[in-house]
């Protein structure tokens, strides 16, 4: 797996279209995409998306969808229309949800013609550390959690997971070469940690066997995120 090509996906976890559109072509060319989620979405929808798609970076959906499988399949479809290169689905709503989801995407995408999405389970969230798991009544820590969830997803179909930094290297060796995983918890050095718990630096996850890294704050909060994101690249090509 070559460190060269594009890796990031830059979160833009903001309610402000003009601030999301700015980022969006600010960043144009440096990123492999650009991560709309929930604080977006539920505040600018369709439209919101639409106008930041518009700048032409791929974008991945991250709305981790998880509700009984009919429910997910048809807000998969629904989504697909969007044209997400990738979107997210819990992992933990099973392998009937998951397997759901995925059929559901490559056929509204056969339907209309396009590209299907990568459908991606998420795992466990990376602001979650033993404890939090305990709490919730899962007895194992979040490796072990992270590793029965992605293999569950890769029975159902899913094209890859999202987990932490700390898993990738594990996951890498039983899920395979072909599995993306999907890295957010990512921290430049120096950066805060912020809400997550489970983080490395960039060329770190790269290293273990991450396919892409979220990254949100370092970016987006920086003086000048095109500058950041640069010196980001820079890191994982040296």
């Amino acid at each position: 797996m070559s460190v060269n090509r594009k890796r990031i996906l830059c979160a833009l976890d903001t309610p402000d279209l003009e601030t999301a559109t700015a980022l969006a072509a600010s960043l144009k060319g440096e990123v492999a995409g650009l991560k709309l989620g929930l604080e977006f979405f539920a505040r600018l929808g369709p439209e919101g998306y639409l106008a930041v798609a518009a700048c032409g970076a791929p974008i991945f959906l991250d709305l981790k969808l998880h509700d009984i499988p009919h429910t997910v399949a048809g807000a998969v479809r629904s989504l697909v229309a969007l044209r997400p290169f990738m979107l997210t689905v819990h992992a933990q709503g099973g392998e009937a949800m998951m397997r759901a989801a995925k059929e559901a995407a490559v056929k509204a995408a056969d339907e209309a013609k396009i590209e299907p999405p990568l459908v991606i389970g998420v795992t466990v969230l990376t602001s979650l550390d033993t404890g939090d798991l305990q709490a919730i009544g899962v007895p194992s820590g979040p490796e072990d959690q992270v590793v029965r969830l992605a293999g569950l997803a890769r029975r159902a179909g899913l094209d890859g997971v999202v987990c932490s930094p700390r898993e990738v290297t594990t996951l890498r060796q039983s899920c395979g070469e072909n599995f993306t995983l999907v890295v957010p918890g990512i921290r430049p050095e120096g950066s805060e940690l912020g809400d997550q718990k489970r983080v490395l630096s960039p060329r770190q996850a790269v290293d273990a066997g991450a396919d892409f890294l979220v990254i949100g704050r370092p970016i987006t909060k920086a003086p000048d995120p095109h500058k950041a994101v640069l010196e980001i690249n820079r890191e994982l090509t040296n």
